[in-house]
């Protein structure tokens, strides 16, 4: 991987946690419910499409753990970081290990 791959690859893995971390609660605030889905649908959809329509990710080899591993480590260290309990995060970290695991299980079963 070139030095310019890397860089914008990190910049993709940044947007989404700082996307969900800025936005996402602020449009629960506001709109409620609805906020919340307009908010998954928004940062969701547009950070799917500059890391991975636009290219802005560089990606070599099965991609299952890319958008959902950036949000958990950028939402984990700025929890960190601005002081909140992370201790929860660790928690509902295990169970959404043990969740994916039992969906890929399944998908596996499936396809």
């Amino acid at each position: 991987m070139t030095l310019p791959l890397a860089i914008t690859t990190m910049a993709g893995g940044f947007i989404f946690p700082f996307l969900i971390r800025l936005v996402w609660g602020k449009m629960v605030d506001e709109w409620g419910m609805a906020g919340g889905y307009m908010a998954a649908g928004f940062i969701v959809g547009l950070s799917w499409t500059l890391n991975h329509g636009v290219g802005l990710m560089y990606q070599t080899g099965p991609a299952w753990v890319d958008m959902a591993f950036a949000a958990f480590s950028g939402l984990f260290v700025a929890s960190a970081l601005s002081g909140d309990n992370v201790g929860k995060g660790l928690v509902n970290a295990f169970f959404a290990i043990v969740g994916g695991t039992i969906g890929g299980l399944i998908l596996s079963m499936m396809i």
